[in-house]
């Protein structure tokens, strides 16, 4: 009812207005001494002339706009609505032959856009002011935007609109010099990211948004390491490979998460190449239910497989998955959903006989450190037995390509599941010697947010107020997302050739008690102070750094930049397979499992606190 008000009252003033701007016209043309004869002219035409401009402005939708929000396009479109109704009423004088002087129809038209203009911008100033006066300035925060480009520019705007956001914007700073000392919607720019720290001091900043959805992630996590020196609260938009197909708004800004601090840059992968192999293939992910098993299956259904066949033992990440998938692509991909575990044979027999898959992707496993050096045996079942299970299966039946997703835990291992896991890819390499399928692993460090990893374990305790665990001071891991963790593995499986490990590049290694410090910080709270940090010792099986590459292994590089290839090793399929049968003999000894699996991993030895941080 408001808005139908207020349009009315609109449309009443702007019948007034433009009546009066012609008036003046006559008065400025005619230095104030208007003739009889056009002053006759003008109110016989009045509501001829009335008519024509009000039925030009609503054609132009200018009583559709919110005018609360006016901006540069708002005033282009008044700009032009108005020319073209200068031009009509002039057409109108001329054709019913009660023509007004010329420059009177140019005067009026400047008059009109300044008056309606005025009138429509002063509403949005109004409003600002009174916001701006009425704002409970305890209760707003002060906000840095890093960026002046497009981004920034569209954030700006938008938390001036919005006064129920609670956010002010103070300053903005960019790197480009040109902009230095200019202003942004009567923000000034005062300089370079230099001087993110005294500008928080001198301003007064309680939070800043990083408005640089362009810029790389390398570039993004420097400029985040100066924000996060400042205890400001920290935001960011997107990067532009996650709003492609979005418009930016002010819904796009999130807080920054650990993943930004990471600093990766985005995988390029070669669609061209990727979809080669799986559009129209049968691909069958095992493990499926697991974080890299169903980020796996979300790539691969972008590629237009022949059909997905999502298999895991967990069947709630599986419906999980399903329902996700469903409503992503609907119709679009055909999937089938299977509870099987890989440990079974003959199951997995009945599978691979049924559906034939042209491409496997092998990701399920055990994969926590302490568990598996508890139960040993399961290991050994499920990451050793399932994975011989699956790839005997692959070749009787005649998959085309087969990838084990395999772990930096694998090299040197100093615990079961890092063995088991090497095992694993020793059987992948064997069994590439004979058989057609092509078998592949590949290799890679802990990936950010994954079911049982630190992060989510890092995030409880927070929330819990704390202690934040950590086993050591000087333990190192390497980090990596989900997606890009799994793009890879795609993209590895592209360039597969039968025996290969590939070896995916894991950036720079971090400091675990890093992590958790940043992960404080972002959660608001100051480490050692809010919430402590606690060393616990390292855990049975733990090393102080991880490593990606046997000594014997070698690397090679690869066409793309971020996959290597480590020498594939010569083993003996026959002597394997013996050796394992053996240790299996043994599964309810967890001394004896260790004992076996040392006989098959030669590099794998019983960790103990002092060979953990030898390693």
């Amino acid at each position: 009812m408001k808005a139908n008000v207020r349009k009315l009252l609109l449309f009443v003033t702007d019948i007034v207005l433009v009546n009066v701007c012609i008036y003046v016209a006559l008065v400025f043309r005619f230095d104030g001494n208007i003739p009889k004869q056009f002053m006759d002219i003008f109110l016989n035409s009045m509501i001829y002339l009335t008519g024509i401009k009000i039925a030009v402005y609503y054609i132009f939708g200018l009583y559709r706009s919110l005018w609360r929000y006016a901006s540069i396009d708002e005033m282009l479109q008044l700009a032009f609505a108005v020319s073209i109704e200068g031009v009509l009423t002039f057409l109108f004088g001329l054709f019913f032959d009660i023509r007004l002087p010329r420059t009177v129809y140019a005067i009026a038209c400047i008059l009109t856009f300044l008056t309606l203009g005025g009138v429509r911008l002063s509403y949005r100033i109004s409003r600002r002011v009174r916001n701006f006066v009425t704002k409970d300035r305890n209760d707003v925060s002060r906000v840095m935007v890093i960026g002046a480009g497009e981004a920034g520019s569209m954030v700006i705007r938008e938390l001036q609109k919005h006064a129920e956001l609670k956010s002010m914007p103070v300053i903005a700073i960019d790197d480009d010099d040109k902009k230095h000392r200019a202003r942004i919607h009567g923000i000034p720019i005062v300089g370079g990211r230099v001087l993110i720290k005294n500008a928080v001091k001198e301003y007064n900043i309680d939070e800043i948004i990083v408005a640089l959805p362009s810029v790389s992630k390398s570039e993004l996590r420097k400029i985040l390491k100066l924000c996060k020196e400042t205890k400001c609260k920290l935001k960011t938009l997107p990067g532009m490979y996650e709003i492609i197909n979005e418009a930016v708004s002010i819904k796009s800004i999130r807080d920054v998460n650990i993943e930004d601090l990471l600093g990766r840059d985005e995988v390029d992968l070669n669609i061209k190449e990727i979809s080669s192999y799986i559009r129209n293939e049968v691909v069958l992910v095992t493990g499926s239910g697991g974080s890299i098993g169903s980020e796996l299956c979300r790539q691969i259904a972008r590629f237009h497989p022949k059909q997905l066949i999502i298999l895991d033992i967990y069947e709630n990440g599986a419906y999980e998955l399903q329902q996700e998938l469903s409503r992503s692509f609907k119709d679009k991909l055909r999937m089938e959903v299977i509870i099987a575990s890989v440990r079974d044979k003959i199951r997995m027999e009945q599978i691979f006989d049924n559906y034939r898959p042209g491409v496997v992707f092998h990701a399920a496993a055990h994969k926590h450190v302490p568990l598996m050096e508890v139960s040993p045996g399961e290991a050994v079942k499920n990451n050793i037995r399932g994975t011989l299970n699956v790839a005997q299966c692959a070749d009787k039946y005649g998959t085309k390509r087969f990838v084990l997703i395999s772990t930096d835990k694998a090299v040197n291992p100093t615990n079961i599941m890092g063995a088991s896991k090497r095992v694993a890819e020793m059987i992948i390499q064997a069994m590439d010697k004979c058989s057609q399928t092509q078998f592949a692993a590949v290799r890679f460090g802990n990936v950010l947010g994954s079911n049982g990893s630190v992060i989510p374990l890092f995030k409880k305790q927070i929330e819990a107020g704390g202690p934040v665990t950590v086993t050591h001071p000087e333990i190192t891991r390497y980090f990596m997302t989900i997606p890009e963790a799994a793009r890879l593995v795609i993209q590895a499986g592209a360039m597969a050739r039968g025996g290969e490990i590939f070896i995916l590049d894991m950036g720079e290694s971090v400091k675990i008690v890093d992590l958790a410090r940043d992960l404080i910080k972002l959660s608001g709270f100051e480490p050692d102070t809010d919430i402590m940090i606690e060393f616990t010792g390292l855990r049975p099986g733990e090393k102080l750094y991880e490593e990606l590459l046997l000594a014997e292994e070698g690397i090679e590089r690869t066409r793309h930049k971020s996959i290597f290839i480590a020498k594939p090793l010569e083993i003996n399929y026959d002597e394997l397979i013996e050796k394992i049968a053996g240790m299996e003999e043994n599964l309810d000894c967890p001394q004896k499992i260790k004992d076996s699996i040392g006989r098959i991993v030669l590099n794998y030895s019983v960790a103990n606190d002092e060979v953990a941080t030898a390693r």
